[in-house]
């Protein structure tokens, strides 16, 4: 089961992705012009079969928005922007266009007709300039003067012209769902679980028998990275027996995030074969016109057609693959047009970057002299395997596009024993086969990019009894640290999330009572 195709074939096959003029927009907060949208920021895509017991015949899909929120970040804390349509897109029939599109719509609004929570000063009632005024439980929010809610439309075929169907609660059938308020703290929220855990519905999905799941709202940041020192020309040196795992590298392990999360049958959500295709997009009207008399209810009008200005499947595409120049186009496109981005897969710099940055560190660690530390195989069949077309045998389904891949088909493994490097660790439940929360991503990338798989893996790909292949992409002198353990030294685990839909853990709270 071997996937190697020569050098001109492979550049054909992927520049045969059609090419289309885009809007400029941009993505994740690596990207230039996001950085001006926090509320529309994507910041980790999720797919994976359902690891909850008695829950297998489903695939749960999660997708995170506004990055690095401090649980501190009041008083108006992480609302999601209501002009904007964030969605979540399947492929399932390997054309890279979606099939299927969940689309979420926002509304804010303060109680009492917009004017918020009134207390009487000198017998006059005015409104407090706080969201809550007194403690708040899953029995009662009367102090709650914020509400968010959102609703869901189910889009078959194209997301703006295809079959639109509302989304609506198992029980009482209503189309309006709740996003609980953020964890402000436990003196607001004497038991916050218990107060969010309500808002984890039930739903109908138009045409399946099956009931899904659905819940949307803040969750403790579920990515664990070294982001300060990675960034600052990679400030250390990044082998497993130079730098230990230590939660104190992971710079997110005092954040929260927005999470928008999805429970689906299997069924209702696969077509031509096992393999499904996902990313999560986030799109705002062309115009937007500031009101100079803003109110609560109307800081703004706007209007135009919609325009996709976030974009996220695999991670660390944008922010590692893509040239800085093209991260705002990257981010407007669709899988589709990926051929327009294809140099930056089969010839890649950030290996070479990262060379250039940790050379003499990692041959003076390994007391070798190696003149390079990137990969020589162009162009990199390995990096357009994991990134453009998925494996075979396991995630290629015949589309050339970026897109996280899910091979429904394959085994599930339970919480406990599931492997943080994924299928290069011998555990085809993870990535790049989907994603879990758990799969260390920044461990595998860096040893991905540095070649890792130009070695044989844990997996019998051809069948022979044996688990110890060649993916057939590059060989081991392609890339002479590719057997390396590289890490960021961020530990990640599936012991750090709930074995149960959501998944995530509940969100660390603004401030702890003394």
């Amino acid at each position: 089961m071997k996937f190697k195709l020569p050098a001109a074939s492979l550049s054909l096959a992927i520049l045969s992705v059609l090419s289309t003029n885009i809007v400029t927009a941009s993505s994740h907060r690596e990207a230039p012009n996001v950085t001006r949208f926090p509320t529309i920021d994507s910041t980790d895509f999720y797919m994976f079969r359902s690891y909850e017991p008695l829950r297998d015949d489903f695939v749960t899909i999660i997708a995170n928005y506004i990055p690095l929120q401090d649980p501190q970040g009041g008083p108006n804390y992480f609302a999601m922007d209501p002009a904007a349509v964030y969605e979540i897109h399947i492929d399932n029939d390997g054309d890279a266009i979606e099939d299927l599109t969940f689309q979420f719509k926002f509304n804010n609004s303060l109680i009492n007709n917009n004017e918020g929570i009134k207390i009487k000063i000198d017998n006059v009632p005015v409104a407090v300039s706080l969201k809550t005024l007194g403690k708040i439980t899953a029995e009662d929010d009367s102090e709650l003067g914020f509400k968010e809610t959102y609703s869901i439309n189910m889009i078959s075929g194209d997301r703006r012209e295809g079959e639109f169907s509302p989304i609506t609660n198992f029980e009482g059938a209503s189309d309006t769902f709740i996003k609980p308020y953020d964890n402000v703290g436990n003196k607001t929220f004497p038991d916050y679980k218990k107060y969010a855990d309500q808002y984890i519905y039930d739903i109908n999905i138009p045409g399946c028998e099956t009931a899904g799941k659905v819940f949307v709202g803040q969750r403790k940041d579920s990515f664990a990275v070294n982001l300060g020192a990675s960034f600052d020309l990679v400030n250390y040196i990044p082998l497993e027996s130079f730098i230990k795992q230590d939660t104190n590298n992971d710079d997110l392990r005092g954040k929260n995030v927005t999470t928008i999360a999805l429970e689906l049958p299997t069924s209702c959500i696969v077509s031509t074969g096992d393999i499904i295709g996902g990313w999560t997009t986030a799109s705002l009207p062309q115009a937007r016109i500031l009101n100079p008399d803003a109110s609560f209810d109307k800081p703004e009008v706007n209007g135009g057609a919609l325009v996709q200005v976030s974009r996220l499947s695999h991670p660390l595409v944008n922010e590692l693959v893509i040239g800085l120049k093209d991260k705002n186009l990257f981010n407007a496109s669709e899988p589709k047009d990926d051929g327009q981005f294809a140099e930056y897969v089969t010839n890649p710099t950030f290996p070479e970057i990262l060379s250039l940055l940790f050379k003499d560190d990692v041959n003076g660690a390994l007391g070798k002299n190696f003149d390079g530390l990137a990969p020589t195989n162009f162009p990199r069949a390995d990096l357009v395997a994991t990134f453009l077309t998925g494996f075979e045998g396991v995630t290629k389904n015949g589309s050339v596009a970026e897109m996280l891949r899910l091979n429904t088909g394959l085994d599930i493994t339970e919480a406990g024993k599931q492997a943080t490097l994924g299928v290069a660790a011998g555990d085809v439940g993870g990535y790049p086969n989907g994603r879990r929360p758990g799969d260390d991503v920044v461990d595998i990338a860096l040893r991905v990019v540095m070649g890792a798989l130009c070695y044989s893996i844990p997996v019998d790909l051809n069948k022979d009894g044996t688990a110890n292949d060649n993916l057939g992409l590059c060989e081991p002198e392609d890339a002479v640290v590719g057997d390396q353990a590289f890490t960021d030294g961020a530990p990640l685990s599936d012991a750090n999330f709930d074995s149960s839909f959501p998944y995530l853990k509940t969100p660390l709270p603004g401030a702890i009572k003394k």
